[in-house]
């Protein structure tokens, strides 16, 4: 990689960066640093990973090798991180006093992360499949 791509990548990454710290700065602080903060990061890390590998590969731009990653990256981030965001809201909020009865409302955090992740993973896939028509 010239130095060159190296400051394209990190240029265009840091946003997806910025959002990704921003949000596990909020969820550490929705989960009051509970046991599920770690596990809750594995989807914005994949998000970061993901972007990464997209912006490399396509030569520091992300429609360097086609729409195809881009459309997957955007498909991953819309469930993944916009449920987890939801949930973690909700929690905050206690919205609609989804949490006032349950007798461990923090355990929604302890699954969170891998139903993110599947949703994530069929949202890239229709942006993939997507991303090959267009």
């Amino acid at each position: 990689m010239s130095n060159n791509i190296g400051k394209y990548v990190l240029l265009r990454l840091l946003p997806v960066m910025l959002v990704s710290v921003a949000a596990a700065f909020w969820f550490n602080d929705v989960q009051e640093a509970g046991p599920y903060v770690l596990r809750n990061l594995i989807p914005l890390a994949l998000l970061v990973v993901l972007s990464g590998v997209t912006l490399y590969l396509g030569g520091g731009r992300w429609t360097g090798l086609g729409k195809r990653l881009p459309l997957g990256i955007a498909g991953y981030a819309i469930p993944a991180l916009g449920l987890s965001l939801y949930l973690h809201y909700a929690y905050a909020v206690n919205l609609n006093d989804m949490f006032t009865d349950a007798a461990f409302p923090d355990r929604v955090f302890r699954y969170l992360p891998f139903y993110t992740v599947v949703a994530g993973g069929i949202g890239f896939a229709i942006g993939w499949i997507v991303g090959r028509n267009v």
